[in-house]
Order: C-alpha cells, then structure tokens, then sequence
C-alpha cells in the first residue's frame, strides 16, 4: 500500500526533477522519487 510523504525541495531541484522527467521512462514525479529513495537505500546497506 502507497503513503502520501511530504517533502520540501529547493526551485532548483524541482526544476531539475522537471527536466528528467521530460525525458525519462519515469511516469511521475512520485515514481522519480520512490526510485531514487530505493537507490539510495539499496546503496547505503539497507
């Protein structure tokens, strides 16, 4: 089951997240997010 997660980011990275999301295979801005986080986690042992 999906959780709403609020976060705060910077204009710059919005932006950012905009551009990739142009031209990725990403469906949204949540999925973008959720992917890097499982990255992130898979990266750092967890």
């Amino acid at each position: 089951m999906k959780q709403v997660f609020s976060v705060s980011l910077d204009e710059k990275t919005i932006a950012k997240i905009h551009e990739i999301l142009e031209d990725s295979s990403f469906r949204n801005k949540s999925h973008l997010v959720e992917e890097a986080i499982k990255k992130f986690l898979r990266e750092n042992g967890h």
